[in-house]
């Protein structure tokens, strides 16, 4: 009877879709903002996107060989996790930081845990995180069209002058997947069509940090919303709000639970963005969706439904 109650690690999937089948449709959703990346930037960015993702399948491959394991990468969140972490590099990274940030993610945060279902915190933006720590200049070297340049927050955060169509369509520098945000809405699409994703997290997190930007501008001088739209289409936002702040493992499971969640978020891009010191890096997405990953237990704690009545003593 016991045996029988065991139930796997989770992303737990409640009907006939199989992790694998999830994972490929999360794949093809990220299949507009990585084309445009490619288009954007060059073959740099393929050679980024095809380093990370086969560096990221290896390493779980290699590791579960050696530990007996059974392999894994046929439920391909390994090559999830080595895309997402490509999309959220410059296409100007040397090849050999890309694919140690690949095997960190997979080896350090995710394998080194037990396994999918059992890592604590979304591993291509804990990869991403180490990167920029440790080669930040390789990490905050822009370029687009060949040339070296700032990204459209970094202007902006410096009064410098920014077009907000241009950052919609994603003519402009920054990672290789985060510049377009119509790509992005368009993957973004395709998984509320399928169901892969809730909308709840990105919706209150977009929300949120929407409504904390206006507030910033009013505070500042008057209500500004083409201010408040570079910020939305700006960065890594529509990435990690729809991609990343979604993950199933690493966000939390039930209604109020997830709106809390992407409240939380909002308000802390919000605050990492607009309230940093002017020496500070002019994004805050990744260091948001991981602090709140963190919190993730106490979020579904607090918000588990509770049953009714108790049980009655013996």
């Amino acid at each position: 009877m016991k045996e029988m109650l065991n139930v796997s690690s989770n992303p737990h999937v409640r009907d006939n879709t199989t992790t694998s089948g999830i994972m490929l449709d999360v794949l093809i959703a990220l299949i507009p903002a990585s084309m445009f990346g490619i288009f954007n930037f060059g073959y740099r960015a393929l050679a980024v996107i095809v380093v990370t993702v086969l560096a990221a399948v290896a390493t779980e491959a290699i590791y579960e060989k050696a530990m007996k394991r059974k392999l894994t990468i046929g439920d391909l969140s390994a090559a999830v996790t080595g895309l997402l972490l490509a999309l959220n590099l410059p296409s100007t990274i040397p090849l050999w930081i890309a694919a140690l940030g690949a095997i960190f993610a997979i080896l350090v945060i995710k394998q080194l845990f037990g396994g999918l279902g059992q890592n604590f915190m979304n591993p291509a933006l804990g990869a991403r995180c180490f990167l920029l720590l440790s080669f930040t200049g390789q990490m905050t070297k822009f370029t687009l069209d060949g040339v070296t340049t700032a990204t459209p927050l970094y202007n902006i955060k410096n009064g410098g002058s920014y077009d907000v169509l241009k950052m919609f369509i994603g003519n402009t520098a920054g990672t290789i997947g985060e510049t377009s945000t119509l790509a992005i809405l368009i993957g973004a699409c395709y998984l509320l069509v399928k169901r892969i994703i809730d909308f709840k997290i990105p919706v209150f997190y977009i929300g949120t940090f929407t409504i904390f930007a206006m507030i910033y501008t009013v505070c500042h001088g008057g209500l500004d919303m083409q201010f408040v739209a570079a910020q939305l289409c700006g960065g890594g936002l529509m990435l990690g709000a729809w991609f990343m702040a979604t993950d199933y493992v690493t966000s939390p499971i039930t209604p109020k639970g997830k709106i809390v969640y992407g409240i939380c978020l909002g308000l802390l891009t919000g605050a990492f963005r607009l309230l940093a010191t002017a020496n500070a890096a002019p994004e805050g997405v990744s260091y948001a969706i991981i602090f709140c990953n963190l919190l993730v237990p106490l979020i579904e704690k607090a918000t588990f439904p509770k049953a009714f009545g108790k049980e009655a003593s013996k």
